[in-house]
């Protein structure tokens, strides 16, 4: 078996972690892993495959003999070191912002548009969290249907913030229960038992970044730019799991059944839809289960073509590590 020298760089973060015990849960085959982060975290030890490894600290020279470099670290350290990675022969799967719109660089979920993988010159982008789930789930239905306009409304988990708004809302709920007052540092209010309608920086237009990055990704993904789509995107008190309610109208007409068994037979997408004895997907459900969940499948009698959905999916897997490992799969597959 053919053994790849892997880096990652913001070992110690929530998706980093996450990447190295996906790594060891799909028997990837490392032959070296090489973690990385900043100097505040260098010195920290990893498990992985029985073994603790040290975190080193990121510079130009770490990626040297790297097959494959996996970047969840932010824009910033992205940008600093995408380019020292390539060329010194790394393929570079990056889970940031900073190279998604770039047309030299292919954005991809690999149920969706896998091809694009192997148009890469040395960096592949992992798109949003959110848009990966609804890309997903919407793909299928595009290719049956077409679809002429995307409304989507997402409750998301404050793990896709990071460690830090994790351990922000486990205090507030145990503030709360002692009933101290409620300390906010990583959200402008209180994460615990309320709801923020605003994740990223606000645009002048009113849209947040992340509102904007559904938009354009999307598109993108789906290589169709005029594609009509608005989003809404919020957080919610909820440990791991985004939740997103999306709208949609077709270009064709699609009978719920036809959809029910289109998405259904689908890779990567599970149909959790039985109102009857209350099945739908939640948070918790993705907790330990990668598919992408589909539910409360129902028409929008308001216009002619119209389908409601509710789509639920882990955004630290799916949403993140698992799509950059599925990426790098197909990459080694087709060596």
């Amino acid at each position: 078996m053919i053994t790849y020298n892997v880096a990652i760089l913001g070992a110690t973060g929530a998706v980093g972690r996450e990447v190295i015990k996906i790594l060891e849960e799909r028997n990837f085959p490392v032959k070296e892993i090489r973690l990385l982060a900043t100097e505040k975290s260098a010195g920290m030890e990893i498990n992985f495959r029985g073994m603790n490894r040290v975190v080193e600290v990121a510079q130009p020279g770490s990626f040297k003999g790297i097959d494959l470099a996996i970047f969840s670290a932010g824009s910033s350290a992205s940008l600093k070191f995408a380019p020292s990675a390539v060329k010194s022969g790394a393929i570079v799967i990056d889970n940031t912002n900073a190279f998604r719109m770039d047309d030299s660089v292919p954005l991809v979920v690999p149920e969706v548009n896998p091809k694009e993988i192997f148009k890469n010159k040395g960096i592949i982008a992992n798109p949003n969290c959110s848009t990966i789930q609804m890309v997903t789930a919407l793909k299928p239905i595009y290719d049956e249907v077409g679809i002429k306009r995307i409304v989507v409304s997402t409750y998301q988990a404050v793990s896709g913030t990071g460690k830090d708004a994790i351990e922000e809302l486990k205090r507030q709920i145990i503030q709360y229960t002692k009933g101290d007052k409620l300390t906010s540092k990583v959200y402008p209010y209180q994460i615990a038992f309320n709801v923020l309608p605003h994740i990223d920086t606000f645009h002048e237009n009113g849209y947040t970044e992340e509102e904007l990055k559904m938009t354009r990704e999307t598109r993108k993904i789906l290589d169709d730019p005029e594609l009509s789509i608005t989003a809404t995107t919020v957080r919610v008190p909820v440990l791991y799991g985004h939740c997103e309610s999306v709208n949609i109208e077709t270009e064709k007409k699609i009978s719920i059944s036809h959809l029910r068994k289109l998405l259904d037979s689908a890779e990567g997408i599970k149909v959790v839809d039985d109102p009857e004895k209350l099945l739908y997907p939640t948070p918790l459900m993705s907790e330990n289960d990668d598919n992408v969940m589909v539910g409360r499948l129902r028409e929008d009698y308001s216009i002619e073509n119209g389908i409601n959905m509710w789509i639920v999916a882990n955004n630290l897997r799916k949403g993140a590590a698992l799509n950059a490992i599925q990426i790098a799969e197909r990459l080694i597959l087709n060596e």
